[in-house]
This record gives C-alpha cells, sequence and structure tokens, in this order.
C-alpha cells in the first residue's frame, strides 16, 4: 500500500455517522473513501466489489450486525477493521477483537454528534498504523483465541458485571511481578498469554495497556471471567497479591511502591505533558526498583517504543526483560524498540511466551537445600 492512497470503506447504519467519518478520514490526503455500506451484508458486497485497504466498522446494524460481518470477513478476506463503537457497548467492543478487528475508536454516544473533535485525531491515527500491521497475524490471533475457547463462542462470555470485580480473598505477597507493556493489538494478546498461564504462578502481574478511559474496567472482567487468574482494574493502594492481574486504568498509570504492610500499587494521575497513558515505561521503572532480578519485563505489540526505556532500567537492575516476536506481532514498534536497544534476553512469539514466565516464576521461588 507504500505510495498508494488507503482505500477506506465506512459501515455504519446512521447516514449521519457514514457522513461524518468519511469526512474526518478524507482530512488524510493519502486516504481516499471509497464506499460507504449501511449493514454488514451491503458491506461484505462492496469489500469484494471495491476491494478496500481498511474497514470502519460499527457494531449495532440492522440485517447483518458487525460481529457476523466480522466472522465472514475474516474467513473469507481478513483486512484491517477499526470499531467505531460508543461506551455503552464496551463488552462488545473486546468481542469484536476477539473476533479479528485491529483496534477501536470510542464515540461519545450512539450518534457522533456535531462535536467530532474528540475522536477525529484518534481515528486518523489508528488509520496510519494500518500500512504496517499485519492482518495475517491478525487473523492467526483470532483462530487462536477461537480454538482456545474450545466449545465456548464469544457470545457465551457474560456480559460485563461489575460484581465481582475487586479481589476476594487474601493470596499474599507475590514471589515476583510479571509488568506487561501493549498497544495496538493488544487486548486480544493479552487474553491468549494469560489464559494460557497459570493461576497457581507465585507472581503478581501488572498491565499497562493502550486503552480509552472507562473501556479497562469492562475489560479487566472480560478477563476475570475467562482466565484463570483474578483479574481486576487497579484502584490505588491495593495491596500487590500472588495470583492477580492488575490493569491500569485507562487515563492513569500504574505504580508500586512498599506500603507498611507490604508492596502495594498505585494508581496516578498523568504528569503534564505526557502523551501516551498508562505508561508501559513509568509501570516498568518503579517495579524494577522494588523488585530488581525478581521482576520480569514483557513488551508485546504496539506502536512507537512505549516501554524501551523502562525495560533499560530494569534490566540495569537485574530484570528479565522479554519481547514480542516483531516477525510475529500485529504491530513490530515497542518490542523492536526494546530488541534495538539490547536489552531483551528473549525474544519470543506469543505461543512460547507462557514457557518463558513459567521459568521466570519458578525462579523466583525460594531454594529448597537438600538435608544432609
Amino acid at each position: 500500500m507504500d505510495g498508494h492512497k488507503l482505500r477506506a470503506l465506512v459501515v455504519d447504519d446512521s447516514a449521519y455517522n457514514r457522513q461524518t467519518i468519511a469526512a474526518m478520514l478524507e482530512l488524510d490526503p493519502g486516504v481516499e473513501v471509497i464506499g460507504r455500506a449501511s449493514n454488514g451484508k451491503e458491506a461484505l458486497r462492496m469489500v469484494f466489489d471495491l476491494q478496500p485497504d481498511v474497514i470502519t466498522l460499527d457494531l449495532e446494524m440492522p440485517e447483518m450486525d458487525g460481529f457476523a460481518f466480522l466472522r465472514v470477513l475474516m474467513a473469507k478476506k481478513p483486512l484491517p477493521v477499526i470499531v467505531v463503537s460508543g461506551h455503552a457497548e464496551r463488552d462488545h467492543v473486546f468481542r469484536a477483537l476477539e473476533l479479528g478487528a485491529l483496534d477501536f475508536i470510542a464515540k461519545p454516544g450512539r450518534h457522533i454528534g456535531p462535536d467530532l473533535r474528540t475522536i477525529q485525531e484518534d481515528l486518523l491515527a489508528k488509520l496510519r498504523v494500518v500500512r504496517r500491521l499485519s492482518v495475517v497475524r491478525l487473523l492467526q490471533r483470532a483462530q487462536h483465541l477461537a480454538e482456545q475457547r474450545g466449545e465456548r463462542t464469544t457470545l457465551e462470555v457474560p456480559a460485563f458485571d461489575s460484581g465481582r470485580y475487586e479481589p476476594q480473598k487474601r493470596r499474599g505477597p507475590p514471589l515476583g511481578v510479571l509488568g506487561i507493556a501493549a498497544s495496538t493489538g493488544g487486548p486480544p494478546a493479552l487474553q491468549q498469554l494469560l489464559c494460557a498461564l497459570p493461576a497457581t504462578l507465585p507472581i503478581a502481574i501488572l498491565v499497562a495497556q493502550h486503552m480509552p478511559a472507562r473501556f479497562t474496567r469492562a475489560f479487566a472482567a472480560r478477563l476475570d471471567k475467562i482466565c484463570s487468574f483474578q483479574v481486576c482494574e487497579a484502584t490505588d493502594q491495593q495491596e500487590l497479591q500472588s495470583g492477580i492481574v492488575y490493569i491500569a486504568p485507562g487515563a492513569a498509570n500504574l505504580e508500586v511502591d512498599t506500603g507498611s504492610t507490604g508492596p502495594r500499587v498505585r494508581v496516578r494521575a498523568p504528569r503534564g505533558g505526557a502523551t501516551i497513558v498508562p505508561s508501559g515505561d513509568l509501570l516498568f521503572k518503579t517495579v524494577s526498583d522494588l523488585f530488581g532480578p525478581r521482576f520480569c519485563a514483557l513488551i508485546l505489540t504496539g506502536m512507537g517504543s512505549d516501554g524501551r526505556e523502562g525495560a533499560e532500567l530494569a534490566k540495569r537492575l537485574g530484570a528479565t526483560v522479554l519481547a514480542e516476536d516483531p516477525n510475529t506481532a500485529v504491530m513490530p514498534g515497542m518490542p523492536a524498540a526494546a530488541i534495538d536497544a539490547g536489552v531483551v534476553d528473549a525474544v519470543l512469539s506469543l505461543e512460547e511466551l507462557p514457557v518463558a514466565i513459567q521459568r521466570f516464576a519458578d525462579a523466583c521461588r525460594p531454594r529448597v537445600e537438600p538435608v544432609p
């Protein structure tokens, strides 16, 4: 696609939304909107007739909704899809990502409305990454998640429920900590990784996933239902406990420090001028300061270089640094930046990472000397 305009198809049941999204996309001189569809059936016909490079997709549509459209699209002609969804459909977004969508934009309401600046910049930024992503890897990840679910379909995952959320029982302090930084392509990668790990690992897991505010809590609740780990959106002053995954809130940074009873989670507002929130760099720096060799920093798929500086400090303090293989990641930027810095101990595919993480966790266990 390099050197050519990116050909976009806009799919939404609202004529106003179709017109508005198309106008936003064409603000980028490298983008050409080649079609607009009002439902999934119409969109599928246009996919084969017009050959778009990227699709923006509403999920709630008549005749054929966005989920059915994604299933057929990924089976017959996988393409990068950016979901445009309201805050009320938070759980729907993660179902769409499981089915192979690349990313999502959070629109203010069911209809976009006249004030477009809240999503315009984000939409154009996500569109620009399409030229660099691995569509094949998106499809493979969706297939792997389907296999991991087994007989369970995405529709059988319960909707977001705020009832089972905070850690319910004390598990004790962790012997080690795994910190994960991820961005574009991260939610399905995290789901695949966490669901492949046993909850008996004697570690806590902290996640800095770049995601809009108000979506991270639903993401954590969804993971909590389908993974063996207990997963929660982190809250300030929580005790850091073994066997729990703490997801950084979308509009805040996740750190750790020492409390009166042991390590605790800190949730802090971003400093002035910060452009990446939650920050993988900040997470890695604060955890490695406290845990040193008992910390493992993992950088997954994503654009940019978040995590590189934090990984450099972590490595100097004796931590283990892992990176997803850029050749198999949906977006290679973040892991490649850390690899180029020369601080990564192992470069592994997403399928290989669980073994390395279990090896790190085992190394954190106290050595038992044989009785003479």
